[in-house]
């Protein structure tokens, strides 16, 4: 009997609580409120099914449970005996045709809306998103409306898209190396995802929209945002131990203030071209000006360590992590796990990021990729790394 019980507790329970919580009346950041119908009939179809088998368990307990005084004689342990019946062809026929229905009913939903998911408007404005441990890159296509081809033998640390710098459609592209990225309001935005090493998954949940990014191919769906606001992005594919922090953002605002924020963007054919230096201020010393560089490179460097997801193995304040600890790292001498050492210095923090597969430091797993820097973003990253060494250290 306290079974009996214990099961309508449970429907009960359930379908009170999916009639009076609102979880499913969150307001949505975008137009795909076909998904939220897709789910729903998702959930009435499973909690019908969910429904019928609790209660009919409820009901066969209690119908056929034991009695006292009804034993029959060849059954001299439970008072019962089990009625044999190796098959009956009605309730496998009525079975089999109740099951058909009901799983037509959850896949042929969702099969219209995930066509629809994946066929943007012709009108669409474009955008491309490369994924890697553990970063997001953004591109968008520059006023010739085109995105230049793409070549993975192409791909290094200023050039992460693998951009065909033959491509004249390339030229224009608008490049985001940082890890948020700004959208119209109420334009339809067809999305192209891509990954440079491992699986990899977008999403932003405001949206209800996500795609898996698959290495060796391209993935997309569409979505319009209906809300100005500035929601997370995250990967939704386990990815590696920074996965957790391989997070952005995506801004969405008015059309007009998207085309300022997407014109001050730097394209493709200005990141071919090497940056100029400025010359020397005549108004201060060059020990001034180093001072005053010294502190934005850091700044660099610490934002490169977020966009980049440094920040998910690496500490700053000395508590243990997956890698190192940056507090006290520049400047003393490492032990490798072949037993040799190393003086942490500017040339030792480079050769590690950009090989770090060629030492291990003892006590430490092998696992950090290779993540591709250009040599002004290995700079930055090197300054801020530096600024957590000790202040005897840093004389050395």
């Amino acid at each position: 009997m306290a079974m009996v019980i214990a099961l309508v507790v449970i429907v009960v329970a359930s379908l009170l609580f999916h009639l009076v919580s609102p979880w499913w009346l969150t307001p949505l950041a975008s137009n795909w409120g076909r998904m939220d119908h897709t789910l729903m009939i998702t959930l009435v179809i499973t909690g019908f099914f969910f429904v019928v088998i609790n209660v009919f368990l409820a009901y066969s307990i209690l119908k056929f449970r034991h009695r006292a005084g009804n034993a029959a004689p060849m059954d001299r342990h439970s008072g019962h005996r089990a009625g044999y019946q190796p098959e009956n062809k009605k309730l496998e026929k009525w079975l089999i045709i109740a099951t058909s229905i009901g799983i037509i009913g959850l896949l042929a939903p969702g099969l219209f809306v995930y066509a629809d998911y994946v066929k943007a408007p012709h009108d669409a404005q474009v955008l491309e998103i490369v994924g890697q441990q553990w970063q997001w890159r953004f591109r968008f296509p520059g006023p010739s409306g085109k995105l230049g081809l793409t070549n993975v033998a192409l791909i290094n640390g200023g050039n992460p898209f693998g951009i065909d710098p033959k491509d004249p459609a390339g030229q224009d592209n608008v490049i985001i190396n940082s890890g948020e990225v700004h959208l119209p309001l109420g334009k339809p935005i067809k999305v192209l995802l891509r990954s440079n090493d491992v699986l990899h998954d977008f999403f932003v949940p405001p949206f209800r929209a996500r795609m898996n990014i698959v290495p060796g191919m391209v993935t997309t769906f569409w979505f319009t945002p209906t809300k100005a606001g500035r929601y997370e992005a995250m990967c939704a594919q386990l990815c590696g131990v920074g996965h957790a922090n391989m997070r952005g953002y995506v801004v969405v605002e008015d059309e007009a203030t998207f085309k300022a924020w997407l014109k001050a963007q730097p394209t493709f054919a200005a990141s071919l071209t090497p940056a100029t230096p400025s010359a020397p201020s005549t108004t201060s010393s060059p020990a001034a000006a180093g001072t005053a560089a010294a502190p934005d490179l850091a700044a660099q460097g610490k934002a490169l360590s977020q966009s980049k997801g440094c920040v998910a193995c690496h500490s700053v304040d000395g508590s243990a992590g997956v890698g190192p600890t940056w507090k006290g790292l520049y400047g003393k001498t490492e032990t490798m796990a072949d037993g040799s050492t190393a003086l942490v210095d500017e040339a030792y923090l480079k050769s590690f990021i950009r090989e770090p597969a060629a030492r291990t430091v003892k006590g430490f797993a092998p696992i950090m990729p290779k993540i591709e820097m250009s040599d002004a973003e290995l700079d930055a990253l090197v300054a801020y790394i530096q600024t957590y060494g000790s202040p005897l250290n840093k004389k050395q």
